[in-house]
């Protein structure tokens, strides 16, 4: 039988797997999962100016969450646009 190379990612998750740190989830609770996740899809572009200095500041920012800025900035435009002002 031929031995599949797996990815970094691919490997990791399958070590997450192993020790145990997934757990079963209901249908009820999967489907809800998978809506919300479809419609966190990001389906348009965005460019736009900023100052410099702040978007250095929200790199730093997301540095700190250990997350990507870009990814970050989306979360903070779906926050605003959902939120009451």
């Amino acid at each position: 039988m031929r031995q599949l190379k797996l990815t970094r990612q691919e490997r990791a998750l399958e070590g997450a797997l192993v020790r145990g740190e997934y757990q079963d989830v209901s249908k009820l609770e999967f489907e809800g999962i998978a809506r919300a996740v479809a419609h966190r899809k990001k389906d348009a572009v965005l460019n736009l100016r900023v100052n410099s200095q702040d978007l250095e500041d929200v790199k730093h920012k997301a540095r700190k969450l250990g997350v990507k800025y870009q990814a970050f900035l989306s979360e903070l435009i779906h926050r605003v646009a959902h939120s009451e002002l």
